[in-house]
């Protein structure tokens, strides 16, 4: 079932529990120790060489409490590295550390499209959301979605029963809007739930970026069925871009400030969308994505980076998103120098000034 023992699930899931290291940070922390353990050992030292206050790492016994909880749920824990852990999604940069499922797994892993839309949407939009779900299903697609109100409600009836997955903000314990409590059952038991977010967890607005990555993650495509200018479903649609998956956007009237958003995406370039004919031609004629193996090993990097480094690696950021592979060229050093050089950065927090704190990719 995993790829990895349990000590270094349990560890994974400390380090991912700890205050202050989002996914970005945990993907650095592996790249520079090798391992979720070695990480733990390290990070005091580290957090003191940076002047920061000690980070608090979760013991065992709370984390337990968690894995217990979840079990008792009836949910499954995936640690990247896990064999289950979907592999499209440990493709993204930086992919989630941890998630919690209920329901079938395996959905996880299949061809995947994403629906998402308007929260308070046209009855046709409904509509169409919910018979291009059921078409999707039709033709062996998982259909994905976030369990909000509107298009994503629809997206999800029309495909419950061939195949969907709902991805949370808050724990997948919290049954949000409460109307679909008998939906979001259905779904853990025939679909299923996801969630990066701890057991018990209530979703919080920082939560649903997060939660929208991974909706576009799972997926091969994302539709956009009806969206105001300024709209969620329109983030999900650039990172969706950022990811390399396909944009679908669904055209509607200039007169309805719902169908706005998606008409900008297609003078964005996004493709037209009027039915799964659109996606099907879409998916044949454009590049097929390929995708690295879920488990991926990291070689831990041995050298200590001085202030001097330090310094010369911050004044290279900037707002532009900057591959670390760069800033190893540009300084001369060996791309896990630079790696840990960004960590360390991260972790004492000198580009906070930065959008969205160090801008650097790997």
């Amino acid at each position: 079932m995993t790829g990895l023992p349990e000590a270094e699930r349990i560890a994974r899931l400390r380090l991912a529990r700890t205050d202050k290291i989002g996914p970005v940070t945990f993907s650095q922390l592996l790249q520079r120790f090798g391992s979720g353990l070695e990480a733990i050992d390290r990070l005091p030292e580290l957090v003191r060489r940076t002047g920061r206050a000690a980070y608090r790492v979760p013991t065992v016994d709370e984390v337990t409490l968690e894995l217990e909880r979840g079990q008792a749920y009836g949910a499954t824990l995936l640690v990247l590295g896990d064999a289950a852990y979907p592999a499209r999604l440990a493709a993204i940069d930086p992919p989630p550390p941890v998630l919690w499922a209920k329901g079938k797994v395996d959905l996880l892993s299949s061809e995947a499209v994403a629906i998402v839309g308007a929260r308070i949407a046209s009855a046709g939009a409904i509509r169409f959301a919910r018979s291009l779900a059921q078409d999707l299903g039709q033709h062996s697609y998982t259909v994905v979605s976030g369990l909000a109100r509107g298009i994503d409600t629809a997206a999800h009836i029309g495909s419950v029963e061939s195949g969907t997955v709902a991805v949370l903000g808050g724990g997948i314990d919290d049954i949000y809007p409460p109307e679909n409590a008998e939906l979001h059952a259905r779904i853990g038991t025939e679909g299923c739930i996801l969630s990066e977010s701890p057991m018990g967890a209530r979703a919080q607005a920082r939560d649903f970026p997060r939660r929208n990555r991974i909706i576009s993650g799972l997926s091969r495509g994302v539709v956009v069925v009806e969206a105001e200018l300024k709209s969620g479903s329109l983030i999900t649609a650039r990172l969706a871009a950022e990811q390399g998956r396909d944009v679908f956007a669904v055209p509607g009237s200039p007169l309805d400030p719902r169908t706005r958003g998606t008409n900008d995406l297609l003078r964005q370039g996004a493709i037209l969308c009027e039915g799964i004919e659109d996606i099907e031609r879409a998916f044949t004629t454009l590049r097929t994505l390929f995708e690295p193996p879920a488990y991926q090993s990291f070689e831990p990097a041995n050298e200590d980076c001085t202030p001097d480094l330090l310094d010369q690696v911050a004044a290279l950021l900037s707002p532009v998103p900057t591959p670390s592979d760069e800033i190893a060229r540009a300084l001369n050093i060996s791309a896990s120098v630079a790696a840990g050089a960004l960590l360390e950065l991260s972790l004492a927090d000198r580009a906070s000034l930065l959008p969205g704190g160090l801008v650097a990719s790997a």
